[in-house]
Order: C-alpha cells, then structure tokens, then sequence
C-alpha cells in the first residue's frame, strides 16, 4: 500500500509500505476513505516527540471501509462504514470500565499515563495511523462505529479528534449557566471549544488567537468576540479588563506545546529529545481565571515538567481539570449535536490534498499558509 512515513525531521514521504494484516482475532483491517492532518501531528513533524521512529506513519483522524476482520471481531462487516476514535484501547480494564478510554492500561507498554493513540509515535504505543491507504484497528469490537447514514464523512472525520477534543474541553470546564468563557487557540479544537460553550449554557465567549483567518473563523462559525494577542501589551491584563477584573469564570485551553517550538524547546526536543512544550498559554489561563474558577486543558503537551504557576493556581483556589479525549464517551451527545447543526466541525476544514502531497500539506499546514485552518488527507487507495 502506499503510505505517510516519516524520514526525520521535517522529512514525510509516500512510500510503499507492507499492507497491515490481522495480527489478533480481534482485529479488523480498514480502508481509509478520508484523514486529516492534527495540529499535534505537528510535533511529531517537526522532531519534537519522543520515540518517533523512521518509518512510521501518522495519522490519528480517520474513516474508513472495513476491509478484513479477524475471527473474533462480532460487531463489525466487511464493507461496514465506519468512524475510529483516536484512542487504542481494550474497553475491559479498569478505566475503560469508567470510561476513560484515554487512559487505558492494557494498550500502551511505553508509558503509564496515556493509552494507545494511532500514529503517534512509539510513546503512544508504536501504533501505525491512518495517513494511509489501509490501517490495522485493534479491538474492533469496541472502538469503532458504523457511520450515521445522515453524517456528512467531513463532520466524521473531525469527531474523530479535533471536534471531540474541542467539547470535551468544554465539558471539563463545568460551565454553569451565564459563565464567561475564554478559549485560548482558534485551531479546530478552540473553535469547537467556543461553539460548544455555548450549548454548555455560557453567557460570553471570548477566543483569544493571532492569526487574522483564525480569529474571522472563531467570529463567524463560533460567534465569539475576539483578542488578537499580537495587539495586545498584556493579554492576561486584558481579559481581567474584559471582565470587571475578576478573571473569566473558565478558561480552556486549547493550544498545548506551540508546535513551531521556541529555541530552547528545539534544543530540549529535537537534541535530547525532551519536550515538554512552552507554558506560555496554560499561565495566561492561570492568571486569566477569576478566583475559584476552573480551568480545563485539552492542548497536547509533551512528557516532562513544564515552568507552570502551580502556586498561583493553588492559592487562587482553581481547579483544573485535563486530559486526553475518551472520544467515544463524548459521541452520543454530540451526534446529535452535529445531526442538529449546533456543531458544525466541517466547517473549518479549509485544505484537502490527496495522499501524494501530503508533504506539501504538512508545510502549508505548519508554516499557517493560505488560510489553512484544518487539512484533509484523500488517500487513494485501490
């Protein structure tokens, strides 16, 4: 098949690639009909993660046709449609029973926090992803779903991740009615994050970004008000002006290590392979947080330590609440949701390219060139 894989730092290539093959009966093999290209696939392009091996292929937002299935998978057909969440797990352990399908204990060898993720290097598990013609879905039975009839395969796509990281950040804000909500990042994620505020009962919602077509998006898909932090002195000064100087009642934060990196995270990540992502957003939330209020961060960060105000956040009384997505926990609800047009997640999907120039589409999307908000990836898979 033909397939991303990675060569080194910023070096992506279509190559052929031995095709998966079922490797446990509970396997299913899947033909990719559509993927998209995540801001956090950044970090792995551009050097900055951990364990990320030549060879391997990216991609954790994808859907696709069921193409094989091993003897043991019930719930799915060859030919079934379906939508798979970013997270590998086993739906048996302890916190798969809870739900927590983010932090599954049976997927990942590599580490003990995170679960297994698709394509996101070996400290996720070495699971290869979607950026692909076909891909190899473990746990079949559990962690796939067939496609709505009445799903748009866009909307699919994105609720694969960027939509489903996006609610869930609001979720974990524990938004009461009339909140004032500030999303810091108007990638896909903030602008889910903005919409899904207001479902959540917000009074106001404030997106905070820099780029010009992000911040429009954030306006017109969302209908947030906007700060351009380039514009401003002191962006936490700013949103304490915004709101009787209180602070905002929930921030979420939706930008994680800057996927550019500064100079010294290109020394700690690219060097000794260190990452652990700058600060710089998660302290605006911090100090841009009134007194006991929550703040909820759903942006990708690296492995080690990061220079955080835990003491500020202690002796403002705030509670912070953060993880990976348990997507599929977050899908009935927001089925609906997208059935009924409250979210509209393939509205920022500004790019598509098919698998050939994906190298192409990674730079377009890291270098933030014309408009490129969301990518999709048409493999072309025979």
């Amino acid at each position: 098949m033909r397939a991303m894989t990675y060569r080194g730092p910023y070096k992506l290539r279509v190559e052929e690639k031995d095709r998966p093959r079922v490797e446990h009966p509970n396997d299913a093999i899947v033909k990719v009909q559509l993927a998209a290209i995540c801001g956090s696939d950044l970090h792995l392009y551009h050097g900055m993660m951990p364990d990320t091996r030549i060879g391997h292929t990216f991609g954790h937002e994808f859907i696709g046709v069921v193409d094989e299935v091993g003897p043991s998978v019930q719930n799915l057909a060859v030919g079934d449609r379906v939508m798979v969440p970013f997270n590998v797990f086993c739906g048996s352990c302890w916190f798969c029973a809870r739900g927590l399908y983010s932090n599954c204990h049976n997927v990942n060898p590599n580490a003990t926090a995170v679960g297994g993720i698709y394509g996101y290097s070996h400290t996720t598990g070495g699971y290869d992803g979607g950026q692909a013609e076909y891909v190899r879905v473990p746990f079949a039975d559990v962690g796939p779903v067939k496609i709505p009839d009445w799903m748009h395969d866009e909307d699919a796509v994105l609720l694969t991740d960027a939509a489903a990281t996006g609610y869930f950040g609001a979720q974990l804000g524990e938004i009461a009615e009339g909140d004032t909500v500030v999303v810091l990042g108007a990638g896909p994620v903030g602008l889910i994050a903005a919409q899904s505020s207001w479902l959540m009962g917000a009074g106001r919602v404030i997106v905070v970004d820099h780029l010009p077509h992000r911040l429009e998006k954030a306006r017109t898909m969302a209908h947030a008000e906007t700060l351009d932090y380039d514009e401003l002195d002191d962006v936490v000064l700013e949103l304490k002006k915004q709101t009787d100087f209180l602070g905002a009642d929930v921030v979420i934060e939706a930008v994680g290590a800057e996927a550019d990196g500064n100079a010294l995270m290109h020394v700690t990540g690219t060097k000794l392979k260190l990452q652990g992502g700058s600060p710089v957003a998660l302290n605006w939330a911090i100090d841009g947080v009134r007194k006991g209020g929550t703040v909820s961060v759903v942006g990708a960060y690296g492995p080690i330590p990061n220079a955080v105000k835990f003491g500020d956040a202690m002796n403002k009384g705030l509670t912070l609440r953060m993880n990976q997505t348990p997507v599929k926990r977050q899908w009935p609800r927001m089925f609906e949701h997208v059935r009924n047009g409250h979210l509209t997640p393939r509205e920022m999907v500004t790019h598509r390219f098919p698998l050939e120039h994906i190298a192409e589409a990674y730079h377009v999307f890291s270098a933030k060139l014309d408009g490129c908000i969301k990518p999709l990836i048409l493999p072309s898979a025979s």
